[in-house]
Protein backbone atom coordinates (compact mmCIF):
# COMPACT_ATOMS: atom_id res chain seq x y z
CA UNK A 1 0.00 0.00 0.00
CA UNK A 2 1.44 3.24 -1.10
CA UNK A 3 2.74 5.35 1.94
CA UNK A 4 1.19 8.60 0.12
CA UNK A 5 -2.51 7.44 0.96
CA UNK A 6 -4.53 9.60 3.46
CA UNK A 7 -5.03 7.86 6.69
CA UNK A 8 -9.18 7.37 7.42
CA UNK A 9 -8.64 7.10 10.60
CA UNK A 10 -10.49 9.98 12.42
CA UNK A 11 -7.40 10.92 14.49
CA UNK A 12 -8.14 14.16 17.04
CA UNK A 13 -8.00 17.33 15.12
CA UNK A 14 -5.96 18.87 18.00
CA UNK A 15 -2.87 16.85 16.42
CA UNK A 16 -3.06 18.77 12.73
CA UNK A 17 -1.40 21.66 15.12
CA UNK A 18 0.14 20.03 17.56
CA UNK A 19 4.10 20.89 18.14
CA UNK A 20 6.59 18.30 18.03
CA UNK A 21 9.26 18.53 20.86
CA UNK A 22 12.57 17.61 19.23
CA UNK A 23 15.09 16.20 21.89
CA UNK A 24 18.49 16.55 21.52
CA UNK A 25 20.49 14.64 19.23
CA UNK A 26 22.10 11.12 20.81
CA UNK A 27 25.99 10.08 20.07
CA UNK A 28 25.15 7.28 18.19
CA UNK A 29 22.59 8.52 15.84
CA UNK A 30 25.50 11.51 15.08
CA UNK A 31 28.04 8.93 14.57
CA UNK A 32 26.22 6.76 12.17
CA UNK A 33 25.08 9.75 10.27
CA UNK A 34 28.32 11.37 9.83
CA UNK A 35 30.39 8.31 9.61
CA UNK A 36 32.48 8.86 12.78
CA UNK A 37 33.39 6.88 15.65
CA UNK A 38 30.76 7.17 18.45
CA UNK A 39 33.78 7.70 20.87
CA UNK A 40 34.86 10.98 19.25
CA UNK A 41 31.81 12.56 19.51
CA UNK A 42 30.82 14.57 22.84
CA UNK A 43 26.97 15.69 23.31
CA UNK A 44 26.65 19.19 24.51
CA UNK A 45 22.90 19.21 23.94
CA UNK A 46 20.52 18.16 25.87
CA UNK A 47 21.70 19.66 29.88
CA UNK A 48 22.63 16.18 31.52
CA UNK A 49 24.98 15.77 33.57
CA UNK A 50 28.87 15.35 32.45
CA UNK A 51 30.08 13.71 35.26
CA UNK A 52 27.10 10.53 34.78
CA UNK A 53 25.10 9.23 37.28
CA UNK A 54 26.10 8.85 41.26
CA UNK A 55 28.39 5.85 41.73
CA UNK A 56 26.30 4.97 44.46
CA UNK A 57 23.01 4.85 42.03
CA UNK A 58 24.71 2.52 39.94
CA UNK A 59 25.48 0.34 42.69
CA UNK A 60 21.85 0.45 43.68
CA UNK A 61 20.69 -0.99 40.16
CA UNK A 62 22.84 -3.48 39.68
CA UNK A 63 21.38 -4.75 42.81
CA UNK A 64 17.66 -4.33 41.87
CA UNK A 65 18.58 -5.55 38.28
CA UNK A 66 17.80 -9.31 39.71
CA UNK A 67 14.31 -8.42 40.45
CA UNK A 68 13.17 -7.03 37.18
CA UNK A 69 11.29 -9.74 36.59
CA UNK A 70 8.55 -8.52 39.04
CA UNK A 71 6.60 -4.98 39.15
CA UNK A 72 7.86 -2.20 40.95
CA UNK A 73 6.30 -0.92 44.05
CA UNK A 74 3.65 0.80 42.49
CA UNK A 75 3.31 3.65 45.04
CA UNK A 76 7.36 3.72 45.12
CA UNK A 77 7.17 3.86 49.25
CA UNK A 78 10.45 3.81 50.38
CA UNK A 79 11.62 6.65 48.12
CA UNK A 80 8.78 9.00 48.63
CA UNK A 81 9.30 8.05 52.22
CA UNK A 82 13.36 8.94 52.15
CA UNK A 83 12.61 12.04 49.72
CA UNK A 84 9.68 13.78 51.34
CA UNK A 85 12.67 13.64 54.53
CA UNK A 86 15.00 15.76 52.22
CA UNK A 87 12.23 18.11 51.54
CA UNK A 88 10.68 18.72 54.93
CA UNK A 89 7.08 17.63 53.24
CA UNK A 90 4.62 14.82 53.87
CA UNK A 91 5.11 12.11 51.36
CA UNK A 92 1.13 12.93 50.83
CA UNK A 93 2.93 15.92 49.31
CA UNK A 94 4.63 14.18 46.18
CA UNK A 95 4.04 12.62 43.17
CA UNK A 96 6.49 10.73 40.48
CA UNK A 97 6.74 11.08 37.03
CA UNK A 98 7.84 9.50 34.47
CA UNK A 99 10.31 12.50 34.20
CA UNK A 100 9.23 15.86 35.59
CA UNK A 101 7.28 16.53 31.83
CA UNK A 102 5.13 13.21 32.99
CA UNK A 103 3.89 15.76 36.13
CA UNK A 104 3.20 18.28 33.40
CA UNK A 105 0.69 16.25 31.48
CA UNK A 106 -1.03 15.45 34.78
CA UNK A 107 -1.37 19.02 35.07
CA UNK A 108 -3.03 19.68 31.76
CA UNK A 109 -5.41 15.88 31.81
CA UNK A 110 -6.91 17.72 35.42
CA UNK A 111 -6.86 21.25 34.79
CA UNK A 112 -6.85 21.97 30.88
CA UNK A 113 -9.87 21.93 29.08
CA UNK A 114 -11.20 22.72 25.82
CA UNK A 115 -11.32 26.50 25.70
CA UNK A 116 -9.44 27.42 28.97
CA UNK A 117 -6.62 29.49 29.15
CA UNK A 118 -2.55 28.73 30.28
CA UNK A 119 -0.08 31.63 30.56
CA UNK A 120 3.29 31.15 29.77
CA UNK A 121 6.22 33.11 28.69
CA UNK A 122 7.71 33.90 25.54
CA UNK A 123 10.89 31.35 24.97
CA UNK A 124 9.31 28.73 27.67
CA UNK A 125 10.00 25.10 27.80
CA UNK A 126 8.83 23.57 24.75
CA UNK A 127 6.60 20.95 26.44
CA UNK A 128 3.92 23.41 27.89
CA UNK A 129 2.72 24.91 24.60
CA UNK A 130 2.57 20.64 23.99
CA UNK A 131 0.82 20.17 26.99
CA UNK A 132 -1.95 23.08 26.46
CA UNK A 133 -2.57 22.51 22.69
CA UNK A 134 -3.09 18.44 23.34
CA UNK A 135 -5.86 19.04 26.24
CA UNK A 136 -7.70 21.76 23.81
CA UNK A 137 -6.25 25.01 25.80
CA UNK A 138 -5.24 28.38 24.50
CA UNK A 139 -1.82 29.23 24.64
CA UNK A 140 -0.96 32.89 25.94
CA UNK A 141 1.97 33.82 25.43
CA UNK A 142 3.22 37.28 27.20
CA UNK A 143 6.58 38.68 25.79
CA UNK A 144 9.50 38.11 27.36
CA UNK A 145 11.84 40.57 29.51
CA UNK A 146 15.54 40.77 28.27
CA UNK A 147 15.09 36.72 27.54
CA UNK A 148 13.59 36.09 30.33
CA UNK A 149 10.02 36.04 32.27
CA UNK A 150 8.19 38.90 32.45
CA UNK A 151 6.37 38.02 36.27
CA UNK A 152 4.22 41.23 36.51
CA UNK A 153 3.07 40.77 32.98
CA UNK A 154 1.94 37.43 33.68
CA UNK A 155 0.09 38.25 36.08
CA UNK A 156 -2.40 40.74 34.51
CA UNK A 157 -2.30 38.34 31.57
CA UNK A 158 -4.77 35.80 33.85
CA UNK A 159 -8.46 35.78 33.22
CA UNK A 160 -11.29 33.76 34.40
CA UNK A 161 -10.75 32.04 31.62
CA UNK A 162 -6.73 31.20 33.10
CA UNK A 163 -6.58 27.86 34.44
CA UNK A 164 -2.54 26.98 34.36
CA UNK A 165 0.27 29.54 34.74
CA UNK A 166 3.59 27.45 33.68
CA UNK A 167 7.06 29.19 34.82
CA UNK A 168 10.35 27.53 34.71
CA UNK A 169 12.91 28.88 37.20
CA UNK A 170 15.67 29.03 35.88
CA UNK A 171 14.31 28.70 32.45
CA UNK A 172 15.09 26.70 29.99
CA UNK A 173 16.36 27.42 27.48
CA UNK A 174 17.11 30.77 27.77
CA UNK A 175 19.03 30.07 31.21
CA UNK A 176 17.46 32.90 33.16
CA UNK A 177 16.35 33.23 36.57
CA UNK A 178 13.47 35.33 37.96
CA UNK A 179 14.31 37.87 40.83
CA UNK A 180 12.53 36.09 44.25
CA UNK A 181 10.34 39.77 45.05
CA UNK A 182 8.72 39.06 41.59
CA UNK A 183 8.07 35.04 42.05
CA UNK A 184 6.78 36.25 44.89
CA UNK A 185 4.17 38.79 43.77
CA UNK A 186 3.49 36.41 41.16
CA UNK A 187 2.38 33.84 43.84
CA UNK A 188 0.33 36.67 45.53
CA UNK A 189 -1.50 37.63 42.81
CA UNK A 190 -2.01 34.31 41.00
CA UNK A 191 -6.18 33.57 42.01
CA UNK A 192 -7.39 30.28 43.71
CA UNK A 193 -8.92 29.24 40.36
CA UNK A 194 -5.14 28.75 38.40
CA UNK A 195 -2.74 26.38 39.02
CA UNK A 196 1.10 28.16 39.69
CA UNK A 197 3.44 25.37 38.08
CA UNK A 198 7.04 26.61 39.54
CA UNK A 199 9.34 24.59 37.34
CA UNK A 200 12.38 23.76 39.02
CA UNK A 201 14.30 21.59 36.89
CA UNK A 202 17.56 23.61 37.59
CA UNK A 203 17.13 24.56 41.35
CA UNK A 204 19.39 22.78 42.22
CA UNK A 205 22.23 24.51 40.39
CA UNK A 206 21.70 27.58 42.73
CA UNK A 207 23.59 28.85 45.14
CA UNK A 208 21.02 30.56 47.06
CA UNK A 209 17.57 29.28 45.35
CA UNK A 210 14.33 30.30 46.24
CA UNK A 211 12.57 27.91 48.85
CA UNK A 212 9.08 27.72 48.03
CA UNK A 213 9.02 24.57 50.14
CA UNK A 214 7.22 26.45 53.19
CA UNK A 215 4.56 27.52 50.92
CA UNK A 216 4.16 23.65 50.46
CA UNK A 217 4.31 22.82 54.00
CA UNK A 218 1.94 25.65 55.37
CA UNK A 219 -0.93 24.02 53.44
CA UNK A 220 -2.57 27.52 52.65
CA UNK A 221 -1.33 27.46 48.99
CA UNK A 222 -3.61 24.89 47.44
CA UNK A 223 -2.71 26.13 44.02
CA UNK A 224 0.56 25.92 43.96
CA UNK A 225 2.57 22.90 42.43
CA UNK A 226 6.44 22.59 42.05
CA UNK A 227 8.57 20.35 39.82
CA UNK A 228 11.34 18.64 40.36
CA UNK A 229 13.68 15.97 38.44
CA UNK A 230 16.34 13.84 38.73
CA UNK A 231 17.72 14.35 35.34
CA UNK A 232 19.80 17.18 35.93
CA UNK A 233 22.00 17.39 39.00
CA UNK A 234 21.49 13.97 39.67
CA UNK A 235 22.70 12.49 36.52
CA UNK A 236 19.75 9.77 36.37
CA UNK A 237 18.62 11.32 32.71
CA UNK A 238 18.09 7.87 31.15
CA UNK A 239 16.02 6.51 33.76
CA UNK A 240 13.31 9.37 33.37
CA UNK A 241 12.01 10.17 36.70
CA UNK A 242 10.28 13.63 37.88
CA UNK A 243 8.83 14.89 41.15
CA UNK A 244 5.55 17.02 41.67
CA UNK A 245 5.47 18.75 45.04
CA UNK A 246 2.27 20.23 46.16
CA UNK A 247 -0.77 20.18 48.94
CA UNK A 248 -2.15 16.99 49.66
CA UNK A 249 -5.27 17.82 47.86
CA UNK A 250 -3.63 18.46 44.38
CA UNK A 251 -1.68 15.65 44.53
CA UNK A 252 -4.66 13.19 45.04
CA UNK A 253 -6.18 14.92 42.21
CA UNK A 254 -2.97 14.06 39.73
CA UNK A 255 -3.04 10.50 41.32
CA UNK A 256 -6.33 9.53 39.46
CA UNK A 257 -4.25 10.49 36.37
CA UNK A 258 -0.99 8.86 37.08
CA UNK A 259 -0.41 5.46 35.48
CA UNK A 260 0.36 2.31 37.50
CA UNK A 261 4.31 1.23 37.57
CA UNK A 262 4.95 4.27 36.35
CA UNK A 263 8.73 4.39 37.39
CA UNK A 264 10.70 1.27 37.35
CA UNK A 265 12.37 -0.13 39.96
CA UNK A 266 15.76 0.73 38.54
CA UNK A 267 14.94 4.56 39.22
CA UNK A 268 13.80 3.89 42.41
CA UNK A 269 16.54 2.21 43.71
CA UNK A 270 18.75 4.67 41.65
CA UNK A 271 17.16 7.61 43.05
CA UNK A 272 17.07 6.21 46.75
CA UNK A 273 20.77 6.09 46.58
CA UNK A 274 21.37 9.26 44.90
CA UNK A 275 19.73 11.50 46.96
CA UNK A 276 22.54 10.42 50.01
CA UNK A 277 25.66 11.21 47.62
CA UNK A 278 25.93 14.60 48.96
CA UNK A 279 29.40 14.29 47.72
CA UNK A 280 28.77 13.95 43.86
CA UNK A 281 26.19 16.96 44.03
CA UNK A 282 29.08 18.93 45.37
CA UNK A 283 31.47 18.32 42.54
CA UNK A 284 28.46 18.16 39.88
CA UNK A 285 28.00 22.09 41.10
CA UNK A 286 31.56 22.76 41.17
CA UNK A 287 31.80 21.91 38.01
CA UNK A 288 29.02 23.22 36.65
CA UNK A 289 30.56 26.52 38.23
CA UNK A 290 33.39 25.89 36.51
CA UNK A 291 32.14 25.32 32.98
CA UNK A 292 29.79 28.18 33.06
CA UNK A 293 32.80 31.12 34.15
CA UNK A 294 35.16 28.82 31.50
CA UNK A 295 32.45 28.89 28.73
CA UNK A 296 31.76 32.88 29.29
CA UNK A 297 35.04 33.55 29.20
CA UNK A 298 35.60 31.27 25.54
CA UNK A 299 32.12 32.86 23.92
CA UNK A 300 33.47 36.68 25.19
CA UNK A 301 37.37 36.20 23.61
CA UNK A 302 35.40 35.26 20.71
CA UNK A 303 32.80 38.23 20.76
CA UNK A 304 30.04 36.65 20.83
CA UNK A 305 26.46 37.34 22.62
CA UNK A 306 25.60 35.22 25.17
CA UNK A 307 22.87 34.93 28.45
CA UNK A 308 24.10 34.73 31.41
CA UNK A 309 23.13 31.61 32.58
CA UNK A 310 21.85 30.30 36.36
CA UNK A 311 21.24 26.57 35.18
CA UNK A 312 23.64 24.49 33.67
CA UNK A 313 23.94 25.50 29.48
CA UNK A 314 24.45 28.75 28.29
CA UNK A 315 22.49 30.45 25.02
CA UNK A 316 24.82 31.59 22.48
CA UNK A 317 23.98 33.93 19.88
CA UNK A 318 25.89 33.20 16.71
CA UNK A 319 24.67 33.80 13.51
CA UNK A 320 22.75 30.77 11.84
CA UNK A 321 22.37 28.80 14.51
CA UNK A 322 21.51 25.49 12.28
CA UNK A 323 24.56 26.20 10.13
CA UNK A 324 27.03 26.53 13.06
CA UNK A 325 25.14 24.08 14.66
CA UNK A 326 25.64 21.22 11.74
CA UNK A 327 29.06 22.80 11.52
CA UNK A 328 30.06 21.44 14.83
CA UNK A 329 28.42 18.51 14.29
CA UNK A 330 30.49 17.45 11.61
CA UNK A 331 33.81 18.12 14.07
CA UNK A 332 32.22 15.61 16.36
CA UNK A 333 30.71 18.28 18.86
CA UNK A 334 26.99 18.12 19.28
CA UNK A 335 24.95 21.30 20.44
CA UNK A 336 21.44 22.69 20.00
CA UNK A 337 20.32 24.36 17.73
CA UNK A 338 17.52 26.68 19.10
CA UNK A 339 15.34 27.44 15.76
CA UNK A 340 12.57 25.26 17.58
CA UNK A 341 12.44 27.90 20.12
CA UNK A 342 11.83 30.66 17.73
CA UNK A 343 15.80 32.07 18.19
CA UNK A 344 17.37 30.95 14.86
CA UNK A 345 20.39 33.03 15.58
CA UNK A 346 21.31 30.56 18.43
CA UNK A 347 22.77 27.22 20.22
CA UNK A 348 22.56 26.03 23.37
CA UNK A 349 25.75 24.79 25.07
CA UNK A 350 25.41 22.39 27.79
CA UNK A 351 28.10 22.47 30.45
CA UNK A 352 30.47 19.14 30.16
CA UNK A 353 33.76 18.71 31.45
CA UNK A 354 36.90 20.98 31.21
CA UNK A 355 38.17 18.86 28.24
CA UNK A 356 34.25 19.22 26.54
CA UNK A 357 34.18 22.62 27.12
CA UNK A 358 37.60 23.42 26.09
CA UNK A 359 36.88 21.35 22.73
CA UNK A 360 33.28 22.98 22.17
CA UNK A 361 34.89 26.61 22.38
CA UNK A 362 37.90 25.50 20.02
CA UNK A 363 35.62 23.78 17.59
CA UNK A 364 33.59 26.97 17.45
CA UNK A 365 36.49 29.15 17.21
CA UNK A 366 38.11 27.56 14.19
CA UNK A 367 34.28 27.76 12.80
CA UNK A 368 33.53 31.56 13.52
CA UNK A 369 37.43 32.90 12.72
CA UNK A 370 36.56 31.18 9.42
Amino acid sequence: MSSSLVNPLPFNPVLNHLPVYQPGRPIEEVARELGLPAADIIKLASNENPLGPSPRALDAMRQAAGQVHLYPDGNAYYLKQHLAGKLGVAPENLILGNGSNEILEFVGHALITPGSEVVVSQYCFAVYPIVTHLCGGRLVEVPARDLGHDLDVMSRAITERTRVVFVANPNNPTGTLAPADAVRRLLNAVPSHVLLVMDEAYLEFLDEPLDLLPEIRSGNRPNLLLTRTFSKVYGLAGLRLGYGIGRADLVGALEKIRQPFNINALAQAAALAALDDDEHLRRTRENNRQGLRDLAAGLERLGVHFVPSAANFILARVGEGSRVFAELQRRGVIVRPMAGYRLPEWIRISVGTPAENARCLAALTELLRR
